[in-house]
C-alpha cells in the first residue's frame, strides 16, 4: 500500500514539471515569433549604437546632477497592417528610407539613443507671485498688490517687502503707514518682519471704501525708519491713484518711494516749509525755513507772502522779512494763523515768493507760488503734507515743495 502511495505521488510530480515545462516553452515561442516578425519590418533600416557619441552633448559628466535632466530620443517605428504584410512591404521599405534620411545622425529605431542632459536651470520660470528683488544700486522701492472686491466693498492692500534701502536704515525697525485720500485720516501701519537691505512685510490691510468712491481715492503710503531711541525718520513715500489701476488686481506692482534726497530743483526753484496743527489751541503754524533755486528778476531780495483761505474765501495774509537778494535764500520765519478743526477739510495755505519793486505802487514781482491743503486744493506731496500734518498733531512737519506758476 505505501509503495503505491509513493509511486502516485511521484507520477503526479512528473506530470506538474512537464505542464510547467511546457507552458514556459509556449511563451517562449510566442515571444521568440513575435520579437521575429518585428524585426523582419525594420530589416531595412540600419542600428545605431547606443554607445555611440552624444549628437547634442550639452553635459560630457558620467551622470546628471541634480540641475540636469537626462535627454534620450525613444525609438521610432512605424504602425503597420500585421494582416496583409506581403503587398505593403515595398511602401513600408520606402517609408523607412525616408526616415533615416529625415532623422539621420539623431535617431536609433531599436533602442533609447541618448541625445544629453537638459540644464533645468535655464528654463526655469519664476511663479507669478514670486517677488523678485529689485537690483542693488537703484532707488529704494516698495513692493504691493491692490486688489478690490466688490461683493464685499473691501480694498485689500498687502504689503510684501522694501528693497534697497540705504545704508542708514539697514538696522533700524520700518514701518509703512498707509491713508486712503481723501478721507482717511486715521492710518493703518505695518511693521517689518526684519532689518536689512530688503525687509519683508506680508501683511494684508483692509480699508472699507465703497465702490462710488475708489476712483477718485488715492492709497499714500508712508515708509518710516524708528531707530533704537524711538525716534521716527521718513524715509518716503508713494502716492498711488486707484484710478485705472484696479485692473491690475492680484499683480505685484513695484513703486519708487519719493524722498527728499532724489527730489531735483523744479524749473522756478523750490521752498521749504514746516507745518504744525495744535488742536488743543486751534492755532496752525507755518514756519518759512528757505528756499533754493530761485529765478530772480531784480536785486531787490525775496520775500513770502503766506495766506490763509477757506473755500473761496482769504482769511488771513502774512509777510515775512525781505531776505537777501540770493537764488537759496535763507527765512527760518514763523507764523501762525487760528483755524478750528472743523474747518481743516475745507482751508489751504497759498505761498507766493515775491520781489518787491523799486516803485511803491506797482504789484511786486511772482517768482512762484506753492497751495499746501486737502484733496479740495491739492495733489500729490503738497496733498500729502497736509495730511501728514492733521495725522501728527503738535509734530512739526517738514518738506520741500517745488514752486508753480500763478493761475
Amino acid at each position: 500500500m505505501a509503495d503505491q502511495m509513493l509511486l502516485l505521488a511521484v507520477g503526479l510530480s512528473v506530470a506538474l514539471l512537464l505542464l510547467l515545462c511546457l507552458t514556459v516553452y509556449y511563451l517562449w515561442r510566442r515571444k521568440k515569433k513575435g520579437r521575429s516578425q518585428y524585426e523582419e519590418l525594420l530589416s531595412t533600416v540600419p542600428s545605431v549604437p547606443a554607445c555611440s557619441a552624444q549628437v547634442l552633448p550639452v553635459s560630457q559628466g558620467s551622470c546628471a546632477t541634480p540641475c540636469e535632466i537626462p535627454f534620450t530620443l525613444p525609438p521610432r517605428f512605424t504602425a503597420q497592417n500585421h494582416g496583409d504584410l506581403k503587398n505593403e512591404e515595398e511602401e513600408m521599405k520606402m517609408e523607412a528610407r525616408r526616415d533615416i534620411l529625415a532623422h539621420r545622425g539623431s535617431l536609433t529605431v531599436r533602442r533609447w539613443y541618448p541625445v544629453g542632459t537638459v540644464l533645468a536651470g535655464l528654463y526655469s520660470v519664476p511663479p507669478l507671485n514670486e517677488v523678485v528683488a529689485p537690483p542693488p544700486g537703484m532707488a529704494t522701492r516698495l513692493c504691493f498688490s491692490v486688489e478690490y472686491r466688490h461683493s464685499c466693498e473691501q480694498l485689500m492692500v498687502s504689503l510684501l517687502r522694501l528693497g534697497n534701502l540705504p545704508p542708514r536704515c539697514h538696522g533700524n525697525i520700518m514701518l509703512v503707514e498707509l491713508r486712503l485720500l481723501p478721507d482717511d485720516r486715521r492710518p493703518r501701519q505695518a511693521k517689518a518682519r526684519g532689518t536689512g537691505p530688503d525687509p519683508e512685510f506680508c501683511d494684508c490691510l483692509v480699508f472699507q471704501v465703497s465702490g462710488v468712491c475708489v476712483p477718485q481715492s488715492t492709497l499714500s503710503v508712508c515708509v518710516l525708519s524708528v531707530e533704537q531711541d524711538g525716534k521716527r525718520h521718513a524715509v518716503g513715500r508713494v502716492l498711488f491713484p486707484l484710478e485705472g489701476e484696479l485692473g491690475q488686481a492680484g499683480r505685484v506692482l513695484w513703486r519708487d518711494l519719493e524722498t527728499e534726497d532724489d527730489t531735483q530743483c523744479s524749473e522756478l526753484g523750490d521752498v521749504q516749509i514746516s507745518l504744525m496743527y495744535s488742536p488743543c489751541l486751534q492755532r496752525l503754524s507755518v514756519v518759512v525755513l528757505r528756499a533754493r533755486g530761485l529765478q530772480l528778476l531784480t536785486d531787490a531780495g525775496v520775500c513770502v507772502q503766506v495766506s490763509l483761505q477757506i473755500h473761496t474765501q482769504v482769511v488771513k495774509i502774512k509777510r515775512s522779512f525781505v531776505a537777501k537778494c540770493e537764488n537759496d535764500p535763507y527765512f527760518d520765519h514763523r507764523m501762525t494763523f487760528k483755524l478750528r478743526s472743523q474747518h481743516l477739510d475745507e482751508a489751504c495755505l497759498r505761498f507766493e515768493l515775491q520781489q518787491p519793486n523799486d516803485v511803491r505802487s506797482e504789484p511786486p514781482a511772482l517768482l512762484g507760488v506753492l497751495v499746501l491743503g486737502p484733496f479740495m486744493y491739492a495733489r500729490g506731496p503738497q496733498l500729502q503734507h497736509w495730511m501728514d500734518m492733521v495725522n501728527t498733531p503738535q509734530e512739526p512737519v517738514e518738506l520741500w515743495h517745488g514752486l508753480g506758476r500763478a493761475t
